[in-house]
C-alpha cells in the first residue's frame, strides 16, 4: 500500500505532458497485476496499455496546458472498473464464469472518462451479478476491508471499493442499486458518490435493477468524485432510463438536517456512539439538526428485495438460472428466484404502492434540507455472514435501499475510526438533483472532520473553491432582499417555493436610505441609493433559479423594481429598489440598520 495514495492532481502532475512520466502508471500496473484475486478479475493487458499511453501522447503532444485541461481533464488518471460495467475487448463476468463474454462495446460511462484521458486498468470483484451488500457473493473469493482481515469490504461494488481505500487507483467504477456505491465506502473508509438515477448513464451496464441502477464513483475525496462525475454525466440516447437535470449549486446556508428519530434496533453501539459524534460535526458546520420519522422511507426499502422488484435481475440472468442453475451463486440463486412467485398483477400494485409512499417520503423536504444517516449500521465479519448470508446482508441495507426507488441521491463519506479501529461512514441524502449541492457540502465536511485518505494516515488537502471540472448545475441569478422576502418573513415563501437558496446575510455599502412604505401589506421597505448621507442596510443575498425569475418578478408590485445594489465589498447584485416619488410621505428608518431591526421597533 503506498504511504501516501495518489489524488488526481497527483496523477495529473504525474503525467508527461505535465513534465513526468508513465512511470507511475506502470508501478501501478504492475501493483494490480502482482495483487491475487479476490480484488481484481481481469488486468489489462501491457500491450494495451503500451497502445493506450502512447496514442494519449500524440493527443496532447504541442497542447498548452490550458488546451490539455479543457481537452484532457483526466490526462493519465488511472481507474478501474466494477467487472458488471463493459469494456470493448474485454471479458464481463458479472462474478459468474458461466456468464463470461467478450464485449464489441464500451460502457457511456466508461467511454467519456477515456475520452478526458482516463486510463483503465483493470475489472474489479463483485457480488454476483451485483446482488449483495457484502461482497462475498462470488466464486472468485471474497475481498476485505482494508481495515481488518476478517471483515467484509462491502458489496457489491467490493473490488472497486478496495482498490481506491489502499491506494492502487484514485478513482474506481461501482453500480449501486440498493447501496452497493455507498456500504463499500463506508467499510473502507473512502468516499461513494451515487448519482440521482439516469444523471449518468447505464448503457453498457449488466443490469441489476434496470430502472434504477445507478454508475456509481469510489474516491479518495470528494473532489475527484466530483470531477469524474462532471466527466460522465449528461444526457446518453443508449440509455432508455438517460434523465439529466443539473439542480442546484449548493445546499442552504442554514443547513437542516434530517436525522432519523429512532436508530435499528441491534445496531452496533460503537456505531451509535460514532453517529452520535457525526451529528456533532454537522452542528458544527452551523447546520440544524431535525429528527425525522423514517417509517416511510422504510416501507420503501422493503419493497426492493420483499416486492417484485427482484423481477427485473430475473429479467437478466432468468435464462442461466434455468438452464445451469449451479453456476449461479446459490444465495444470490435463492434470492433472484423469489422473483417467479411475483405475477403482473403483483408488479403493478407494488408500483402504485411505491407511488403512495414516494408522496410520503417527499414530504421529509418540508422539514429538512438534506438527510444524514450512517451508511450501514454495523460492519460484519466474514464468520457472521457465512453463518447468516441472508439476514446479515439485509440488515445493511438500512440507510440504503430506499434511495434509488425514490429517484435520490447519495454522497457516503468517512467519518470516523471506531476504538476497535474499524472505519464508521456517514451519507448525505438529497432530493433529485442535488447531486451538486452533496458535492459541495461533502467538501464542507471533509474540511470540517479532517478526512484520511483510504486506509492510510495521509490526510486530504482542500483547495479554497471547488476544481475543474465541476459537476453541473442550474444557472442562477443573485439577488439581494432587504423586507418582505428575508428569512422567515411573510414573503420568505415566494423564493423558497422557487427553489431559491440563501446565498449569505451581509449589508450594502453606505451608500442607502431605507424607508417604511405606508399603506403596504404585508409592510415593506424602499430602498434608495443617495448621494450622500447613506447607511450600511442589512440584507439577505439569494441565489435564484433564472428559469423562476420570471413568476418572481410577476409579484413585484409597484412602486419596488428590480435595479442594480452594491454590496459592502463593492460587489454589484440584483436587488429591489423602490422609486423615489413613492418615498416622500414614507418614514425614514435607515438609522436602524435593516428592516428586521425596524420590525422589533413595533
Amino acid at each position: 500500500m503506498p504511504e501516501r495514495p495518489l489524488t488526481l492532481d497527483d496523477w495529473l502532475a504525474a503525467a508527461p505532458a505535465a513534465g513526468g512520466s508513465w512511470a507511475p502508471m506502470w508501478a501501478a500496473h504492475a501493483r494490480i497485476s502482482a495483487t491475487p484475486t479476490p480484488d481484481y478479475l481481469h488486468v489489462v493487458p501491457a500491450a494495451t496499455l503500451q497502445a493506450r499511453l502512447a496514442a494519449l501522447d500524440v493527443q496532447a503532444a504541442g497542447c498548452s496546458s490550458a488546451t490539455l485541461r479543457r481537452k484532457l481533464p483526466l490526462l493519465g488518471v488511472p481507474f478501474v472498473v466494477k467487472d458488471n460495467i463493459h469494456i470493448a475487448g474485454a471479458p464481463t463476468t458479472a462474478a459468474c464464469p458461466a456468464f463470461e463474454h467478450i464485449v464489441e462495446h464500451t460502457a457511456t460511462a466508461v467511454q467519456r472518462l477515456l475520452d478526458a484521458g482516463a486510463v483503465w486498468l483493470a475489472k474489479t470483484n463483485l457480488d454476483q451479478f451485483a446482488t449483495g451488500l457484502v461482497g462475498t457473493r462470488s466464486p472468485y473469493g471474497a475481498p476485505a476491508s482494508t481495515y481488518s482481515a476478517a471483515h467484509v469490504s462491502g458489496g457489491s461494488s467490493s473490488g472497486s471499493a478496495v482498490a481506491v481505500s489502499r491506494g492502487d487507483v484514485p478513482l474506481a467504477l461501482g453500480t449501486d442499486t440498493a447501496g452497493s456505491g455507498r456500504v463499500p465506502a463506508g467499510f473502507n473508509h473512502i468516499v461513494g458518490l451515487k448519482p440521482t438515477p439516469g444523471r449518468v448513464s447505464a448503457a453498457g451496464v449488466v443490469p441489476a435493477c434496470r430502472s434504477i441502477d445507478c454508475v456509481s464513483i469510489f474516491a479518495l475525496t470528494v473532489d475527484d468524485a466530483a470531477r469524474a462525475l462532471a466527466v460522465m454525466e449528461g444526457p446518453d440516447a443508449a440509455d432508455a432510463y438517460s434523465r439529466f437535470s443539473p439542480g442546484p449549486a449548493s445546499l442552504p446556508a442554514r443547513l437542516r438536517v434530517g436525522v432519523p428519530a429512532t436508530l435499528p434496533a441491534g445496531m452496533d453501539p460503537a456505531y451509535v456512539t460514532a453517529f452520535e459524534q457525526a451529528c456533532g460535526q454537522a452542528r458544527a458546520l452551523g447546520a440544524e439538526l431535525v429528527q425525522i420519522d423514517f417509517a416511510p422511507l422504510d416501507a420503501v426499502a422493503a419493497l426492493l428485495y420483499a416486492g417484485p422488484w427482484v423481477a427485473e435481475r430475473y429479467a437478466v440472468i432468468g435464462e442461466l438460472l434455468q438452464e445451469q442453475p449451479e453456476a449461479v451463486d446459490a444465495v444470490v440463486r435463492g434470492v433472484v428466484s423469489a422473483a417467479t412467485a411475483y405475477s403482473a398483477a403483483d408488479a403493478f400494485k407494488a408500483q402504485y404502492r411505491l407511488r403512495e409512499l414516494a408522496q410520503l417520503a417527499a414530504r421529509v423536504w418540508q422539514q429538512c434540507d438534506v438527510l444524514l444517516v450512517p451508511t450501514a449500521p454495523s460492519h460484519p465479519t466474514h464468520a457472521q455472514l457465512a453463518a447468516e448470508p441472508v439476514q446479515a446482508n439485509s440488515r445493511l441495507g438500512a440507510f440504503t435501499n430506499f434511495v434509488n426507488l425514490l429517484g435520490w441521491c447519495a454522497l457516503a463519506l468517512p467519518a470516523s475510526v471506531t476504538p476497535a479501529g474499524l472505519p464508521f461512514g456517514v451519507t448525505f441524502i438529497a432530493p433529485a438533483d442535488h447531486d451538486t449541492a452533496l458535492a459541495d457540502l461533502g467538501r464542507r465536511w471533509a474540511a470540517q472532520v479532517g478526512q484520511r485518505l483510504g486506509a492510510t494516515q495521509a490526510a486530504v488537502s482542500l483547495t479554497d473553491s471547488p476544481p475543474a471540472p465541476w459537476p453541473a448545475h442550474a444557472p442562477t441569478l443573485r439577488l439581494a432582499v432587504v423586507g418582505a422576502h428575508l428569512s422567515g418573513l411573510p414573503l420568505n415563501g415566494q423564493l423558497l417555493e422557487r427553489g431559491a437558496r440563501l446565498h449569505a446575510c451581509t449589508t450594502t455599502a453606505p451608500h442607502y436610505r431605507l424607508h417604511a412604505l405606508p399603506g403596504t401589506t404585508p409592510p415593506k421597505p424602499g430602498l434608495l441609493r443617495v448621494a450622500q448621507g447613506g447607511h450600511a442596510i442589512a440584507l439577505e443575498v439569494w441565489d435564484v433559479p433564472q428559469s423562476q425569475l420570471g413568476s418572481f418578478l410577476a409579484l413585484v408590485p409597484a412602486p419596488l423594481g428590480l435595479g442594480s445594489i452594491e454590496l459592502h465589498n463593492g460587489e454589484q447584485v440584483h436587488g429591489f429598489l423602490c422609486e423615489a416619488h413613492a418615498l416622500a410621505d414614507a418614514a425614514d428608518i435607515s438609522a436602524l440598520g435593516g428592516w428586521r431591526a425596524y420590525l422589533a421597533t413595533l
